[in-house]
């Protein structure tokens, strides 16, 4: 009874960061949303018992393709105020 508790608590957890993922307008909290549901996945993987998968999924995905589209979006957002400005030397 309480793996069935488990189990639905992460699936709407899953449900909910995967769909903030699509309708989120700020990139940054759109990534995290997307880390959020891949560790949410990794951890039905450990219910099912494959723990092996999990860690893949935590080092692959949460460790590098995460950290990948972090880095892309804070190098592509530019600050609107301070490149406006003509710096003299």
């Amino acid at each position: 009874m309480l793996e069935t508790i488990a189990f639905a608590a992460f699936a709407v957890v899953t449900l909910a960061s995967a769909l903030a993922v699509v309708l989120l307008q700020d990139p940054w909290h759109s990534a995290l949303m997307l880390g959020v549901a891949l560790i949410s996945i990794a951890v039905h993987f450990v219910m099912l018992a494959a723990e092996f998968v999990a860690m893949m999924q935590v080092l692959v995905y949460v460790g590098g393709v995460l950290v990948l589209i972090t880095f892309a979006v804070m190098l592509t957002q530019r600050d609107d105020g301070a490149s406006d400005e003509v710096v003299q030397a």
